[in-house]
């Protein structure tokens, strides 16, 4: 029971703890001022540039040439008509993509913005476990996979650097030049691809990766290509004299005939095997995309040489028609020694026989895409589901892994 002394006790104890209002004001108004927001510094007024150096901005740009690049720009020039456009040695203005000339060029830009993949999409688990299997591959098999990645690790990247340092500059139709963007970007896919094929697998890099130094098959075929392209990436190589025009022709052949029209079949054709029997589906898959890509560039690189030559016939002689066959025919060799150093024995229901068959046949078709005369009558090919594997409208993979129709959204039909 509380007493008043109890009561008078708590009042002497709030009014010693109760604080003067001034200081009670004083804490409310600092408590305000931390809360309160900070006032909007003041801009500082924009620095009035020097009248020197405003005066030698102006006299630059009156003084400016205006170009782009090697073209003039015209200011009041006629618009540009499509005759005005050519394959090589065009001065037309090179920034206007329309009117096309070349509908082919821009169908194929956009087939392959519609067929985009990208290497992580790809699920390598069971390669890896069948990889680091003691009985997993047999000791052939693991040979060509090791070949595969070695060589074509570093063909696409030559094959890149050809299109970015001397294709791009000197093919003067922007249609053209609108695919070869695309043709750059799914090169450096691939890459890409070889080397998630590898890093996933545990490979030696190192040893992988200088595979075209060190193997005698693999060195043989980059040196060709190399040997056969080396203008394409020389700065100082420019068209427009028959010798200029005829050497631009011969590297195209090079590297489009030779380097992606045959030396890429032999490998493509011994994974996407190894695929067919479920052994390796993730590098398979990864290959099969990529073969499907090559074929188009492959298609596009014909018809930019064919072209050529239509707009410039004078370029076609009997002579060099002979020089084209046997360039032909130097690569179809290297490719069979390939595959005699990859096959020693048969293995994945192929041999060295049959492939040297498949590669006189590819070498036939080469030729006849080129407006040439065969050269291995009677070449039939043993592997004919490999031109199933090429079709862009096949559903789904031949092993039945995923689909591969895969496109942009903007490309899709909902019919």
């Amino acid at each position: 029971m509380l007493t008043w002394d109890d009561y008078n006790q708590e009042d002497s104890v709030a009014a010693t703890a109760a604080p003067e209002p001034a200081v009670v004001a004083a804490a409310v108004a600092a408590q305000e001022a931390e809360t309160a927001p900070e006032p909007a510094a003041a801009e500082p007024a924009p620095a009035e540039p020097a009248p020197e150096a405003m005066q030698a901005a102006e006299a630059v740009i009156a003084n400016m040439d205006a170009s782009a690049g090697v073209e003039e720009l015209e200011m009041g020039a006629s618009r540009l008509s499509v005759d005005e456009k050519a394959m090589i040695n065009c001065r037309a203005d090179l920034n206007q993509l329309v009117p096309f000339k070349y509908d082919w060029a821009w169908q194929k830009y956009l087939d392959g913005c519609a067929n985009h993949w990208m290497p992580q999409e790809i699920n390598m688990t069971a390669d890896v476990a069948t990889w680091k299997s003691s009985d997993g591959l047999s000791e052939d098999e693991r040979r060509i996979v090791m070949r595969s990645l070695g060589y074509f690790s570093t063909a696409d990247s030559l094959v890149a650097n050809n299109l970015v340092l001397g294709i791009y500059r000197l093919i003067t139709n922007p249609e053209c030049r609108q695919y070869l963007l695309r043709q750059a970007f799914e090169e450096a896919i691939h890459t890409h691809a070889y080397q998630y094929c590898i890093e996933s697998l545990g490979m030696d890099e190192g040893e992988i990766f200088n595979m075209y130094r060190e193997v005698p098959s693999v060195a043989k075929k980059a040196a060709w290509s190399l040997s056969h392209t080396h203008e394409l990436s020389d700065p100082n190589f420019s068209t427009g004299t028959i010798e200029a025009d005829q050497q631009l022709l011969r590297n195209l052949i090079g590297f489009y005939g030779v380097t992606e029209g045959i030396f890429f079949y032999c490998g493509f054709t011994q994974i996407l095997s190894m695929g067919r029997r479920n052994k390796m589906t993730g590098v398979a898959e990864q290959f099969q995309y990529i073969l499907r890509d090559e074929s188009m560039h492959l298609n596009f690189g014909i018809d930019v040489i064919n072209q050529i030559k239509l707009e410039n016939p004078h370029l076609w002689t009997e002579e060099f028609k002979e020089e084209v066959t046997q360039m032909i025919l130097e690569g179809t060799a290297l490719e069979i020694e390939y595959a005699r150093d990859t096959m020693p024995r048969g293995v994945l229901g192929m041999n060295a026989a049959m492939m040297e068959e498949y590669l006189h046949f590819i070498a036939n078709r080469r030729l006849n895409q080129l407006g040439l005369s065969e050269q291995f009558p009677g070449a039939q090919n043993p592997f004919p589901w490999m031109s199933e594997i090429m079709d862009l409208r096949k559903e789904k993979n031949f092993f039945e892994t995923r689909v591969i129709e895969y496109q942009t959204g903007g490309a899709l039909s909902w019919d």
